[in-house]
Formats: C-alpha cells, structure tokens, sequence
C-alpha cells in the first residue's frame, strides 16, 4: 500500500509542476535586440522542479511538459508549440531543460534534508543556467546561423535576470521544503537506502 501511495504522489507532484512550467508560458516572452530565443519565466519552473522535486520526479515532470508541447499544445510562451519548436533557435534550451532540472535534482538532492538556501541557490546556479547555457547556446548559433561568440553575446542579455530568477527559486524552494520535509531524503536517510527521488 505504501509503494501505491508513492507512486500515486510522484504522479500528483508530476503532474502538477509540469502544469507550474506551462503556466509560467502565460507570461508573456520578449526577444531583447532581435535576439532569436525570446526571454521567458519557463526557466524558472525548470529550476525550481529540479531543487524541489529531485532528480527523478524533476526530469518526468520536464518530460512530461515536452511531450505536450510535442503534440501542439501552445504551452510555450508565445503560445508556441507542436515538433516545429524543436527545430528552430530555443531547441537547445527546450532539450537542456530536462538535464538542467536534473543535474539542480541531483546537486540538492544529495545535500538532503535539512535544505539549505545558500546550497541550493549554488545548484540551480550549475544546473539552471551553466548546464542550461551549455546545452542552448551552441544550438542557437546553429539553428540561427550565426556565430558561437554571437550567439554567447546574445545569451549573456539573459543572465541578470536568469541570477534572479536562480535566487527566487532557491527562496521558494526553501518554503517548499519547509512545508513538506518529506520531498528531501534526511543525509542519514540517503546514505543508507542510496534511494533517488
């Protein structure tokens, strides 16, 4: 009964930060200087699945959001969506989300519990936006025909507000772990069962 409860709530959590990410596409996206990847509150979800929900939950809940997406569901900022996405300049964003929310799982997740605001902003830092940034960057000068360095200029208008967006994930993740300790393992916890989220 107890593997069936679990179950049932990864579904819930699943399910309900894939929904988190898609409303985040309601705001409205903006493209600073003609810069092909539109700026979005998209990777705010991304980085807050991953330090709330760990790697496992984190990278289904991302998946998820893609396979919608996918089918033509206009869940993207813009109201963008169906397989032509991608393909175009944001591609490599959209495929480093669920490895970005993953490495955030993997980097919180090991701390464990208690979840520690410092610790966790440094994890969405590497995962949300170096491990993000590494993924998007080369596919955007490819899919846009431009240049690597250009393409890196053009990034660099995202990152005060990508280190903000960082800040307030690690912030609201620590409200969420206080709420429900039981989403991180405690560091005891984990050693012994060596059980992922």
């Amino acid at each position: 009964m107890r593997a069936a409860q679990s179950r049932t709530r990864d579904l819930a959590l699943t399910a309900t930060f894939a929904g988190f990410i898609a409303v985040l596409g309601l705001v409205p996206a903006f493209s600073p200087l003609g810069f092909p990847v539109p700026i979005t509150l998209q990777s705010l979800g991304i980085m807050l699945v991953g330090a709330v929900l760990g790697p496992r939950r984190a990278v289904a809940a991302v998946m998820f959001f893609l396979l919608l997406v996918a089918l033509g569901l206009p869940l993207l900022a813009g109201g963008r969506g169906g397989l032509g996405v991608f393909a175009g300049p944001s591609a490599g964003y959209l495929l480093g989300f669920p490895i970005a929310a993953y490495v955030t799982g993997v980097l919180v997740y090991r701390r464990g519990a208690p979840y520690q605001i410092g610790y966790g902003l440094v994890s969405i830092v590497i995962g949300g936006i170096v491990v993000l940034y590494a993924v998007g960057v080369p596919v955007t000068a490819w899919r846009a025909g431009i240049s690597l360095p250009a393409a890196m200029a053009g990034s660099a208008l995202f990152l005060v507000g990508d280190l903000a967006k960082a800040v307030l994930a690690a912030v609201v993740a620590g409200a969420v772990h206080r709420a429900d300790p039981r989403l991180l393992p405690r560091r005891s916890e984990r050693a012994l069962t060596g059980h992922t989220a």
